[in-house]
């Protein structure tokens, strides 16, 4: 009973809880220690666990200097996968997901491409008479979570791992805190993305979001008013594949980090 409840809620996830991140036992893990990976799913920063699904999973690495590593786990088990630490500097957490299947109403897809800033998605449905018409949809998750390993990290936390989308940081968090800028890129299939609203919110207080849309070199930038853990997510939408019996795919992204306290 359990299972079935948790799947029914995930499966209403991208309307009920709309943001899916990479929690880490710590973002600034020793040398020889063991990480967990935890996933999470719900609304500013406040979600539940989501234990590893191996059906689900298209990728789930950790990446640094020494290359790519599969993160593994137990399938069921929160969290849902464990990195062994063993090199200072820093590491990239990576979890891309299959996509997944959902259909919703009119009236709910068109509140839900509001929320998400998708407002070009309403203009094309509407200009084909579709605005009324339910939608059918593919998802998935392309979250990342940068590692400070001993505070060590001097290059390799703008690392891209090829998502689909994907959020990559244009300066080391420990270089922002006190109200610096960080700049963020996003990307789609590894191109710049444009006109994409990028939201970040503080762990600590995430009712203070602070949003901006990408430019044409796909930047935004954010001056992070405080320290503690981030999160920084992006939604995109296009045309879903013929093949998948969609009519919109979407895609999400997002990236942990942590800034030190002034």
């Amino acid at each position: 009973m359990k299972l079935a409840a948790l799947l029914v809620f995930f499966a209403a996830a991208p309307l009920l809880a709309h943001d899916f991140w990479i929690e880490p036992t710590s973002f600034h893990p020793e040398v020889g220690s063991v990480v967990g990976i935890a996933l999470r799913v719900g609304q500013e920063f406040r979600g539940d666990p989501v234990p590893r699904m191996t059906e689900s999973i298209e990728k789930f690495v950790a990446a640094s200097r020494s290359g790519e590593k599969p993160v593994e786990g137990i399938s069921g088990r929160d969290p849902a996968g464990i990195v062994r630490v063993a090199k200072p500097g820093y590491l990239v957490v990576g979890y891309r997901s299959r996509p997944k299947r959902i259909d919703l109403p009119a009236e709910k897809f068109e509140q839900y491409l509001k929320e998400e800033g998708l407002e070009n998605v309403s203009v094309v449905r509407a200009s084909r008479g579709e605005s009324q018409k339910p939608s059918k949809e593919i998802y998935s998750r392309c979250a990342k979570s940068l590692l400070d390993v001993e505070g060590a990290g001097t290059a390799g936390y703008d690392r891209v791992l090829g998502f689909r989308l994907e959020l990559v940081l244009e300066k080391a968090p420990k270089e922002v805190g006190g109200g610096r800028s960080m700049p963020v890129r996003i990307v789609f299939e590894r191109k710049p993305l444009s006109g994409a609203l990028v939201v970040a919110m503080n762990r600590d207080d995430p009712e203070k979001q602070l949003s901006a849309r990408s430019d044409e070199k796909g930047r935004v930038a954010f001056d992070l008013p405080r320290g503690g853990a981030w999160l920084v997510k992006a939604v995109h939408m296009v045309a879903a594949p013929a093949r998948s019996g969609a009519d919109w795919e979407s895609l999400w992204a997002s990236l942990t980090f942590e800034v030190p306290q002034p």
